[in-house]
């Protein structure tokens, strides 16, 4: 049986269990990731969704990097031609491993946000399991994300640890404040302004350094500007983020 109908078949047999994922937001895609300086995770991320590539996959980076967007960004990705489950652990902790049951045979697994179960020993005995079975089935490929490197994982079971840094590890490097500007201004171009230079530069001085609190603080000044009826300038900013 070939790979792509081994997958649809994997698909339909888990529709209850899809039904309890989470769905990866549309609108994050790889076009729109602002890579920067991750060229070489770029690389290897088309790489992988061509299925050319490592078949596992760690990703890790301070909060706020980008890890859950190219997580949901290759679920849309892949999913467009093969069956692709998000699976975020901030979220599925507390409906207990059991929520991930039967998902080990999809295409494309994206595990976000390990750290969020790390210490609780039903989970990383279930995921030690769980990545066992991905590997054993010659086919998925696995996608994980967290916040530190492997070996310094606050997880407790050595054996899931020593796992994580099977295949690829990459870290999500942080934008230099000139690729900083030009995805904040993208992000401005998708919502229909245009923003200079200037005010790009005095949020990230003034405001936040991670991408992901810049694009929530953007989002904002946008919504204000559309009530108030004005440009998003300096002093526009400074008045209604109270600086």
């Amino acid at each position: 049986m070939g790979q792509e109908s081994l997958c649809n078949k994997h698909a339909k047999m888990n529709t209850n269990q899809l039904a309890l994922a989470i769905q990866p937001n549309e609108q994050a895609t790889l076009d729109d990731f602002c890579w920067g300086n991750n060229i070489l995770l770029q690389q290897q991320l088309q790489l992988i969704l061509s299925h050319q590539g490592e078949r596992f996959l760690y990703l890790w980076g301070e909060p706020g990097c980008g890890k859950s967007h190219l997580l949901q960004a290759c679920c849309q990705a892949m999913s467009n031609q093969d069956s692709a489950v998000y699976l975020p652990l901030k979220q599925l902790r507390e409906w207990g491993p059991a929520s991930i049951e039967g998902l080990d045979e999809q295409c494309l697994i994206a595990i976000d946000d390990i750290d969020a179960i790390a210490g609780n020993t039903e989970w990383e005995e279930a995921l030690f399991h769980f990545y066992n079975r991905i590997r054993d089935n010659g086919n998925s490929i696995l996608l994980i994300s967290g916040k530190f490197a492997p070996m310094v994982q606050s997880i407790q079971l050595a054996d899931l640890r020593s796992r994580l840094g099977w295949g690829l590890v990459i870290q999500i490097n942080e934008l230099d404040d000139e690729f900083k500007i030009l995805a904040l201004q993208q992000h401005a171009t998708k919502r229909g302004f245009q923003l200079p230079d200037t005010v790009a530069m005095f949020m990230i001085n003034r405001c936040a350094r991670n991408m992901h609190a810049l694009y929530m603080m953007l989002d904002r000044l946008d919504q204000a500007s559309l009530v108030a009826q004005r440009k998003i300038t300096i002093p526009f900013v400074k008045s209604i983020l109270g600086i």
